[in-house]
Parts: C-alpha cells; sequence; structure tokens
C-alpha cells in the first residue's frame, strides 16, 4: 500500500501503518465513494508520471490545480483539496486515502488492506470525514439537518472509519469543519447508536457484546455483497481472506470466525 505525500504529491511505498519513519505522521480520509466511480492508484500515477519531467512549482500546480474532467471532476477535485488542507498541517507530510492508495489489480495487496484497514484509521493522527452532501453553513444538531441524513453514516465501511480514530473532524462539501467526533459525540450516538464512550475511546471496542456491535451495521448498506462482511473485520478483531464472488458465504465465514475467537456467544442471538 501507498501514502501520498502532502507535499510534493508523490506515492510512498508502505508497508504498514506504523512502518513510517520516527517523527512522521500521517492524516486519512474518509468519504463516501462515487457510484460513478473512484479515481484509481493506476490513473494517480498516470497523472504523477505526467508531471514527473516537470519543476516543483510546475509539477504542484499540473497535480492540484489544474482542471480535472475524470470522473466528472469530482474525485481528482476532493483529492487536490484534501491534500493541500492537509499539507498545512504541521507535521503531516503524508495522507492516506483508500480509494486511490491501494492497488486494487493486486488481489494479494487488496486483501492485505482490508484486513489492516481499521488499524490505518486508527494509527491516524487525525482523519476528515469528508461529507459530499453536507454545505458549509449547515447545523448538525437541527432537526431536520442535512449532516443527520449524509449518506456516509449510512454506508459499511464508514463505521470502522467513524470507530477507529481518536481525532476525527467532520468536513463539509466545500471543507469548513462542522465539528469533531468528541465535540458531536452525543448527536452521532443519536445517529448510529454507537455509544459515545466507544465513539470517544473512553470505552474498548472488544468490551460491548458482538450482537449489539452487529446491530451497528445492520441497517448500513454496501456496493459489494461482501463487503457486508470485510467491512466489519476490523470492528471484531478478525483477519481472513477475502474472495470477491463468494457472495452470501462470506458472512457465513465472518461468523464462524467470530464464534472461535471472541468469547461471546451473543452472536447466536443475531
Amino acid at each position: 500500500m501507498y501514502l501520498l505525500s502532502t507535499e510534493d504529491g508523490a506515492l510512498h511505498e508502505c508497508s504498514g501503518p506504523h512502518a513510517l519513519p520516527h517523527g512522521k505522521h500521517y492524516a486519512i480520509l474518509s468519504h463516501v465513494w462515487l457510484e460513478s466511480g473512484e479515481q484509481s492508484f493506476q490513473e494517480l500515477k498516470a497523472i504523477i508520471a505526467k508531471g514527473a519531467g516537470l519543476g516543483q512549482a510546475a509539477k504542484n500546480k499540473w497535480l492540484w490545480k489544474r482542471p480535472t474532467p475524470l470522473v466528472n471532476g469530482g474525485v481528482l477535485n476532493k483529492l487536490k483539496t484534501s491534500s493541500r488542507e492537509f499539507a498545512r498541517l504541521e507535521g503531516y507530510a503524508w495522507v492516506w486515502i483508500d480509494s486511490c492508495c491501494i492497488d486494487k489489480t493486486s488481489s494479494a495487496e487488496l486483501s492485505e488492506a482490508i484486513n489492516s484497514m481499521y488499524a490505518w484509521y486508527a494509527a491516524a493522527d487525525v482523519c476528515f470525514a469528508y461529507l459530499a452532501d453536507v454545505s458549509d453553513e449547515e447545523d448538525p444538531n437541527a432537526p431536520d439537518s442535512q449532516f443527520r441524513r449524509s449518506r456516509w453514516f449510512t454506508r459499511g465501511w464508514t463505521l470502522q472509519e467513524l470507530i477507529a480514530p481518536q481525532i476525527l473532524f467532520f468536513i463539509s462539501r466545500d471543507w469548513c469543519l462542522l465539528g469533531t467526533k468528541t465535540t458531536l459525540a452525543p448527536l452521532v450516538e443519536e445517529i448510529t447508536g454507537i455509544d459515545r464512550a466507544i465513539l470517544t475511546h473512553q470505552r474498548r471496542l472488544d468490551s460491548v457484546s458482538v450482537a449489539r456491535r452487529m446491530s451497528w451495521a445492520s441497517r448500513r448498506k454496501t456496493t459489494r455483497i461482501e463487503d457486508k462482511a470485510y467491512s466489519l473485520l476490523g470492528i471484531f478483531g478478525i483477519h481472513m481472506a477475502t474472495i470477491y464472488g463468494e457472495g452470501e458465504n462470506a458472512f457465513l465465514r465472518l461468523q464462524e470466525e467470530i464464534l472461535k475467537r471472541v468469547p461471546d456467544q451473543s452472536i447466536l442471538l443475531w
């Protein structure tokens, strides 16, 4: 897997979230993927290669400031903006974005990434949860707020991306701060059903019953059937092979692994 430099846009191969040189830190992005697709690792590499022969100033302009027609312009503009913002944060030399920092053409790398995804989010200094459907002027606590209805709270993968990071900032579509996971913990608990003590890391995740953890994911959706199981691996501390094409069997395998490794029979009530 790779980290993206916030200084020059270079990709840095990294064996794991704790493999960075001493003193180096990274930020991480959480977002809902577009139905039309996301910018891939290969597309990002192609963009970087096109700017390789330029001077640094021109290269930065090419990478982060040029018009972006790919994927309706949305993904690359989001990537550009997030990288620019992260670069301003002192000490954050790197940013990890799941949509373009994993070579998904490699089944081995994809499986490793899925099994270590929770660890990547947990080890990040800060997570920026980008809510593309929430405006800058939004009051998250309003009874019918866009924040309450954001798709980010309905997707399978964002469950672990919400729980794992110690520090999480909720960001609006134009990169304005809406609040943090700590300051909005009562509201996020109301939206998701996740205890605020879990959200703020005042209580260990493994102290919550299997059945309750399963309930947090019950109304969340994933594009691929298999991801209903794969997106929960970190929530239960499970590692298992990913086999796209196995369908509902992925969830059966997850349940079997939980029964083997977690001393909690409440899953039988699920």
